[in-house]
């Protein structure tokens, strides 16, 4: 599964905000150049993020956008969500009223799908994964720093010696 650039150029513009928590409106242009991204569609990225009420926006010739909460109140979860919109790993499972994820084949009549299971636990690890993240995890430079190897967590040297250990033995010599 791929997320558009949507998501990642609209999480790098949330990221390049929450760097700079503090310091005031930063001017899209600013971070246009700095992130080396496209100006006309990074203001059609931050439309969404405002309509989420994840950025605020100040004009005027010392106006621009900051976080309109703390980077450790905003979820990945809801950038990713303000951006793409539901998060579904194929097209054919969505989230129904109700918040049940539902399946286009059971929907239609067409009975049960036997694929729904698997497509489901992938949404649920996805939206797990974004759910416990926070903007604050991206900006943090100790934690960017830190990886999580099975249910250890590793730092630094550490990490390439436990990722060799727990790769095969035939793939470790290479």
């Amino acid at each position: 599964m791929m997320f558009s650039t949507k998501a990642e150029y609209g999480v790098r513009v949330m990221a390049h905000l929450a760097g700079r928590a503090g310091a005031g409106p930063v001017a899209l242009g600013a971070i246009a150049t700095a992130e080396g991204l496209p100006l006309a569609y990074l203001e059609h990225l931050v439309a969404r993020l405002r309509r989420a009420g994840l950025v605020a926006s100040r004009r005027g010739a010392h106006g621009g956008y900051r976080l309109a909460r703390p980077a450790e109140a905003i979820s990945m979860a809801e950038v990713v969500e303000a951006l793409e919109g539901d998060i579904a790993p194929i097209e054919c499972i969505s989230a129904g009223a109700d918040g049940d994820l539902v399946c286009a084949r059971e929907s239609s009549g067409d009975g049960t799908c036997p694929t729904k299971l698997l497509w489901t636990r992938v949404r649920g690890s996805i939206v797990a994964t974004l759910r416990e993240m926070t903007l604050s995890d991206l900006i943090q430079p100790v934690v960017a720093a830190e990886n999580t190897v099975g249910s250890r967590r590793v730092t630094g040297r550490r990490l390439a010696s436990s990722r060799a250990q727990s790769m095969p033995e035939h793939r470790r010599a290479s």
